[in-house]
């Protein structure tokens, strides 16, 4: 019989989880639009607001903390957006105008957001990360001895996996008096994440990486700090974003996150230790490879590796060639040339840049799906290197 395709590319999407599936199937028929009075209106704005109780709950916030907007990206411009709009409204001495921190291996839609606000109105300080993708915190207290209004910072980091310690930097960022951000996509639903424990002043969670539908993501906004709408028009969420609500998705998302308060500690150990196999199977079986990210405080399911003398992109389409789907970096990013700036910034070389290959399980990854990728592995890149001119010419 034929194998079944292997799917480890979590952190790109995920598969909707079978409840989610069930769930959404039954809301097709909340067709109302849940702004109108009458009952079918009514009926799915009722099921709107169970899905943000799930959502604010599973986070440790209020129902009416959370805005519900079409995706993660939509969540982070509206945060960084919002900072030109709060420049007009305070006075801060010594700012002339709004400056922002965040780092260098941030998502793509941050990092193009800060470019794009850089060439107007708004400074931006782009931190540095060491070897292993943690920020230099003495060099945070350093930048934040300039008057700032924002710092963006990311709680794990979809290529690698590491997780930053969210709960100091708020710490830090609050005694400087600015306010705190950080891009939860990757986190929730894989790790704890409270936010009055974190100390955060906005979030970001994105429902297709929690087993949820594409194109809802929510945006965590505490009680009482500043918001401007970056998408103007009706009532919606409150006045925080407008445009009728996305029932289905919303219903989906909502069930999702159900599920991951059900079944997320259980599926991080055995995550943990699918990786740890992995890990050590590509250490004793294959010379000349590097690791990315931190070893251990990183996500349970991510493990980016990384072969010299070969390129990310062969290794994943041989890959897919034996029924097993990876990915070379972010997916918003994988249509670009040249390595990803999150490895750069790890200090690698080019070499194991361009070799990069991330691995990303999930609730439904077996330890047979994990030995045999450990096979393909063994296979492919000592072929991928037999060809490789650069590898047979440094006498590896």
């Amino acid at each position: 019989m034929e194998n079944k395709r292997i799917y480890l590319d979590h952190n790109a999407t995920t598969p909707l989880h079978p409840e989610v599936k069930k769930k959404m199937a039954d809301g097709m028929e909340l067709f109302g639009n849940p702004s109108s009075m009458h009952t079918p209106g009514r009926e799915a704005r009722r099921h709107i607001e169970k899905s943000r109780e799930a959502i604010a709950s599973f986070i440790g916030a209020d129902a009416g903390e959370i805005v519900f907007v079409g995706s993660g990206s939509e969540a982070n411009n509206s945060v960084l957006s919002l900072m030109t709009c709060q420049m007009r409204k305070c006075s801060i001495p010594g700012l002339s105008k709004p400056r922002i921190i965040t780092t260098v291996i941030e998502h793509p839609c941050i990092l193009e957001t800060c470019r794009c606000m850089l060439s107007s109105t708004i400074d931006t300080v782009y931190l540095e990360v060491d070897e292993s993708g943690k920020i230099d915190m003495s060099q945070l207290e350093k930048e934040l001895e300039e008057p700032t209004l924002l710092v963006s910072i990311m709680t794990a980091n979809n290529e690698i996996g590491t997780l930053q310690d969210i709960k100091t930097i708020a710490g830090i960022v609050h005694s400087k008096g600015a306010l705190f951000h950080t891009d939860a996509a990757q986190a929730v639903g894989k790790i704890p994440v409270d936010v009055n424990d974190l100390g955060i002043d906005y979030l970001t969670i994105s429902g297709h990486k929690v087993y949820g539908p594409k194109g809802i993501g929510a945006l965590y906004v505490r009680k009482g700090s500043p918001f401007c709408p970056l998408i103007h028009g009706g009532h919606q969420e409150s006045g925080r974003r407008a445009g009728t609500e996305n029932t289905l998705g919303i219903i989906g998302f909502g069930k999702a996150i159900e599920m991951r308060k059900k079944e997320m500690e259980e599926e991080s150990e055995r995550l943990l230790k699918l990786k740890k196999t992995l890990r050590e199977g590509l250490e004793e079986s294959i010379q000349d490879i590097r690791f990315i990210g931190h070893p251990t405080d990183s996500l349970p399911g991510t493990l980016n590796v990384s072969f010299a003398g070969v390129e990310g992109e062969a290794v994943m389409l041989h890959l897919d060639l034996e029924g097993i789907a990876v990915s070379t970096g972010s997916a918003c990013s994988s249509g670009s040339l040249g390595p990803s700036h999150v490895i750069l910034a790890t200090g690698v070389s080019e070499e194991f840049a361009n070799g990069s290959i991330r691995i990303g399980m999930g609730r439904e990854t077996t330890m047979e799906e994990i030995q045999r990728t450990l096979d393909s592995f063994r296979r492919i890149i000592p072929k991928l290197r037999k060809i490789s001119s650069r590898y047979i010419t440094e006498g590896r």
